[in-house]
């Protein structure tokens, strides 16, 4: 049997486990794989399963122990999974961020190179805006002070046009300061490194908090959002309802 035949066989054994709801055995195959025939020949299979099946076994990450496949999965295939994450809609976010941590800050990783995937692909803004949801205001404050002080929680949100403007200034804080690993250090990575999509993930941020607010769901945020989200009397740190999208296999 050769080792195209191997690899087809091992792709349907893994999606029949991910149906079936066992990620653990799924997992297990291809860590297998990667033993018996070394990390290379599980790279090639990893590159032929669809998006759905890579996303189901690396939003289980486990920060007990390091996953073979977090370790061997590329940019692009990691953007084409974290797009489409929304489809489990788990408003804590709690998957997401483990599994956008875990591969972001893994020691390998070119974290500009990962981040630039996900906004390159429609839909990553609004991703790592979900990211994000929890942390609303603390966003904001470090958008417009370049600090992580909650005391600034609950100034005034800055203009797309002050945000343009203070999108290369110095940063007031190094990244090791804050390298927690976290959302914080992701934001200051998009804010210093990456600041076109830092803003675009922003806005679509406000975009969200607004619509929670006002009781719609994400489509009719898009739309009714001009920008002007008031942010003064609440803390709008809180998940914002995912809505499925039919045509998000289309990012696959």
């Amino acid at each position: 049997m050769n080792s195209s035949t191997n690899n087809l066989a091992l792709i349907t054994k893994t999606q029949t486990l991910i149906a079936a709801g066992d990620i653990v055995g799924a997992e297990g195959a291809l860590v297998e794989l990667a033993d018996a025939e070394g990390d290379a020949a599980l790279m090639v299979v990893l590159e032929q399963l669809p998006a759905k099946d890579v996303l189901a076994i690396i939003r289980e990450y486990d920060n007990s122990k390091e996953s073979v496949i977090n370790l061997l999965v590329t940019p692009e295939q990691f953007a084409r999974a974290v797009v489409i994450e929304k489809q489990y809609k788990d408003l804590t976010r709690a998957h997401l961020r483990g599994m956008v941590n875990s591969i972001i800050f893994r020691d390998d990783a070119d974290s500009t190179e990962f981040l630039t995937a996900i906004g390159d692909l429609e839909g990553g803004s609004d991703a790592l805006a979900d990211y994000f949801s929890e942390k609303w205001s603390r966003v904001e404050a470090f958008a417009r002070t370049g600090s992580f002080d909650a005391m600034e929680d609950h100034g005034d949100m800055l203009s797309q046009d002050e945000l343009l403007a203070k999108a290369y200034e110095k940063p007031k804080l190094e990244q090791d300061e804050i390298a927690d690993k976290d959302w914080m250090q992701l934001a200051w990575i998009l804010r210093y490194e990456l600041p076109d999509l830092f803003i675009e993930m922003l806005l679509v941020l406000r975009a969200k908090a607004s619509a929670f607010d006002a009781g719609y769901g994400d489509d009719e945020a898009q739309e009714e959002d001009d920008g002007k989200v008031e942010t003064g009397d609440t803390d709008r740190g809180k998940a914002t309802p995912a809505k499925r999208d039919s045509d998000e296999e289309s990012a696959i």
